[in-house]
């Protein structure tokens, strides 16, 4: 079950804060942006995104899982598998991902540094 959406402390329902809250962790949108077209196991993820403590990702895997942005399937094996993927609501955050990714680049671009990785879901 989704965790409620808080009021903005200032008043009022704002979607700018509505949607910072869900994807404003250290690496969500990282996170979301693997998740794009792909499922993955956590030691992937880790691979993907070696900064992140294996705390820190398990934390916000367990944000994304409950605003229902991320599936966490667990398959009953030994040694005990799961993996994680995108909900329907998780997948609609792409293109605003794109942009990010867009606006990103422009910026290194104007810096006259290549950008380092692409919108392209690496290939299993």
């Amino acid at each position: 079950m989704a965790k409620p959406i808080q009021q903005n402390p200032l008043g009022g329902n704002c979607p700018v804060s509505t949607t910072l809250d869900m994807i404003g962790g250290k690496y969500k949108a990282l996170i979301l942006w693997h998740l794009a077209g792909a499922t993955l196991r956590f030691g992937e993820l880790r691979g993907l995104i070696p900064r992140a403590t294996p705390k820190m990702l398990t934390q916000q895997l367990r944000e994304l899982e409950a605003d229902n942005l991320v599936i966490r399937k667990v398959y009953a094996v030994v040694p005990p598998k799961v993996e994680y993927s995108l909900s329907e609501r998780g997948a609609s955050i792409r293109p605003i991902l794109e942009a990010m990714y867009a606006w990103g680049a422009d910026c290194l671009a104007q810096r006259g540094i290549q950008a380092s990785c692409s919108m392209v879901t690496p290939e299993k």
